[in-house]
């Protein structure tokens, strides 16, 4: 696994990344607003789904925030794989990467179990939510939350 991280930050992106001056920049403001779409999509929607702004009714924002979620992991993995790799072999190091990295894929799990149970559901979650759907929505919350922190985090660890 070594050599495929020293060869991925060898690569011709990993090297673009570092050489050209507006490059990292970029990519990096582009994976910023990637994360903001997932924290602003799911974010808003795990609220609603715990019991704030109950007068918005949870079937008319739970595609759009979805599809604001979902396209903000779309961006934070096709720019994570860039910003990786121009210090791959420093970052596979860093704890806070590490437990990003972790944190993102129980996040990912959760929101596609969330999808799996409860989607055909979301129209009676106004009356009567589910405990453990609940028990989803806030640990997702904190997930995305944690993810962002550990995001920033991982040039101070």
């Amino acid at each position: 696994m070594e050599g495929s991280i020293a060869a991925l930050e060898a690569s011709w992106l990993g090297v673009a990344m570092r050489d050209h001056p507006y490059l990292y920049p970029i990519v990096n403001v582009t994976h910023l607003f990637g994360m903001v779409l997932i924290v602003g999509g799911i974010g808003l929607l795990d609220l609603r789904l715990l019991g704030f702004a109950r007068q918005i009714p949870l079937l008319a924002i739970y595609g759009l925030l979805t599809g604001a979620a979902a396209i903000g992991i779309v961006i934070q993995v096709s720019s994570g794989i860039p910003l990786f790799a121009s210090d791959a072999t420093a970052l596979i190091g860093n704890d806070a990467f590490v437990l990003k990295m972790l944190l993102f894929a129980v996040a990912l799990t959760n929101a596609l179990a969330f999808r799996l149970l409860w989607r055909g559901h979301i129209a009676g979650w106004d009356r009567h939510p589910p405990l453990f759907g609940l028990v989803q929505a806030a640990l997702s919350l904190m997930l995305w939350l944690s993810i962002a922190a550990l995001g920033r985090w991982i040039a101070y660890a």
